[in-house]
């Protein structure tokens, strides 16, 4: 039973296989009857106006008219016939007599046959028309002397007979090319037949539309976007997600067929199908997206057939990052600010368990002058309340570590009114001070100085600190995500200042005053709350 089946599946192949030759057949041979002998009329008229044209600007045809010289014109005129295989040609007057003629005894009569009229005017044209030497397609091409004044028209003719006789043979060499073809097309439906059932895997048509379709709707409802290219880096197939991220950073238009290098030349898929060899979790950034990225070879009996990328959306991420590590400032800030007045609470208890109330009292009134002078400068200089907390935060901190952190005298903080800016600030300023915090340990002089100028809509922010500075190579790579001399799963600090000045759409830049240590500068737009003015 399954011999006939796959017999008659390869049968229904070939007879659907050979209708379609022969209907292609037919339709050929319709388009080439309607198409190729048009032309073949037409080329035969070419020829015969462009020898007309060609006699017509000879000088010994237009002065032989004006000067009657018809056995020059005769003699002329018979060469061109024998040697171009032409039926005749003829060349009259403006009086429609005959200069010219195959029939030497026809020279100095009427031309017969009609249709030079147009010519006579000066319009040059084509018609059939019989004569002396019977049916024939003539061109009449009008002669003009060297002052520009027309003296007569040439005549070419081709035999009407031999036209259609041209005609005819080109129709049948197209019947024969067809028949071919519809033979040789109705031996390869067989074969191909064979082929195909092959190529099938015993399945039926059915079932390989069904499990192609399953898998396009796999790959099109994956939430990564995929790319798939063929060995020559043409894409050959792209999903809906790749499309979207895309789109996301301007890559748009069609893609299919392009090469991926004119597509998305970042992606650079060109080195794994010239080395075979994967890669592995890049970080592409695109327009200020960051995507992760997995590029591998595809393989078909062992030869590099195409690659494959899937990539994700990595910029949440670090957006997720970002928010963290801003809540970290605030809770690192919190932390000291805590840590410090539970120091001071353990001071106040021992004192009292001890009963040095006098003393206690002294501590007391110093520590809360100190904190009243600290708290006071800082709300002086700081009118935005976030910041001046997140800033008593750091003062705290700082003399745990026991760095000395000043904020300089002339600094000054508006109040701002946007509150996203003031966090971005807080990322700022935060990740510049833990970085510089962190270069200072082990250095006997740890001083770190904090300032905020603000001048029309601009706010600077400039972190100075007494370190070892920071070598030129470096200055440029310190502020890429995961870049650190400082060992492993480090490097997020410098990367996240950049990113919020970036969002601020202001400028990063680290001053080479010549002075030891290291200050960093951010330049940002501000927008200052209320009327105030500075």
């Amino acid at each position: 039973m399954a011999k006939k089946k796959g017999y008659g599946l390869r049968t229904k192949v070939a007879v659907m296989v050979s209708a379609v030759v022969m209907l292609v057949m037919l339709v050929l041979y319709i388009i080439f009857r309607n198409q190729i002998i048009p032309q073949t009329r037409h080329a035969l008229e070419d020829k015969a106006i462009t020898i007309a044209r060609t006699l017509a600007l000879m000088p010994l045809v237009s002065e032989g008219l004006g000067e009657g010289r018809s056995k020059e014109i005769q003699a002329y005129t018979s060469k061109i016939t024998r040697r171009n295989d032409i039926m005749f040609v003829v060349v009259i007057d403006m009086n429609s007599i005959r200069y010219s003629h195959p029939d030497a005894s026809m020279i100095g009569r009427h031309f017969v046959g009609g249709g030079q009229k147009m010519a006579l005017r000066g319009e040059e044209s084509i018609s059939e028309g019989e004569g002396l030497l019977g049916k024939s397609l003539r061109a009449f091409v009008p002669v003009y002397n060297n002052r520009g004044s027309q003296v007569g028209v040439v005549v070419v003719g081709l035999s009407l007979e031999r036209v259609h006789r041209l005609i005819r043979q080109n129709e049948w060499t197209i019947i024969a090319i067809l028949l071919s073809g519809a033979v040789l097309g109705a031996g390869g439906a067989i074969v191909l037949a064979r082929k195909i059932k092959q190529m099938m895997f015993g399945m039926e048509p059915s079932d390989i539309s069904k499990l192609l379709e399953e898998r396009s709707a796999m790959l099109q409802s994956a939430r990564e976007g995929i790319i798939a290219v063929d060995d020559k880096a043409r894409i050959t197939m792209i999903n809906v997600e790749a499309e979207r991220l895309l789109g996301t950073v301007g890559i748009t238009g069609n893609a299919m067929t392009r090469h991926i290098a004119d597509y998305w030349p970042e992606l650079r898929l060109e080195p794994v199908l010239a080395t075979g060899e994967a890669k592995v979790d890049q970080d592409l950034e695109l327009n200020g997206i960051t995507l992760l990225v997995n590029s591998v070879p595809i393989r078909v009996n062992g030869q590099i057939a195409g690659a494959i990328a899937t990539f994700r959306d990595k910029t949440e991420l670090a957006v997720l990052v970002e928010q963290l590590s801003g809540i970290s400032v605030y809770a690192d800030a919190l932390r000291a600010g805590t840590h410090e007045f539970m120091n001071k609470l353990h001071v106040i208890m021992g004192m009292t368990h001890m009963g040095l109330y006098d003393e206690l009292q002294q501590y007391i009134s110093g520590m809360v002058g100190n904190y009243q002078k600290e708290v006071g400068s800082i709300t002086r200089q700081i009118k935005d309340p976030v910041m001046a907390g997140f800033l008593l935060g750091k003062l705290s901190r700082a003399r745990e570590a026991g760095i000395d952190l000043q904020l300089t005298g002339d600094s000054y903080l508006p109040e701002s009114a946007d509150p996203q800016c003031i966090h971005e600030l807080i990322t700022i300023a935060g990740n510049l001070l833990d970085n510089a915090m962190e270069v200072l340990k082990g250095y006997s002089v740890k001083e770190i100085g904090l300032a905020f100028y603000y001048d029309r809509g601009h706010l600077i922010c400039t972190v100075r600190d007494s370190g070892p500075g920071i070598p030129g190579g470096l200055r440029e790579q310190i502020f890429v995500q995961g870049f650190s001399t400082k060992g492993e799963q480090r490097g997020i600090g410098l990367y996240l200042v950049r990113k919020s000045v970036e969002k601020l759409k202001g400028k990063l830049q680290i001053v080479d005053d010549g002075k030891p240590g290291t200050t960093f500068m951010a330049d940002v737009p501000y927008a200052v709350k209320g009327d105030e003015t500075v």
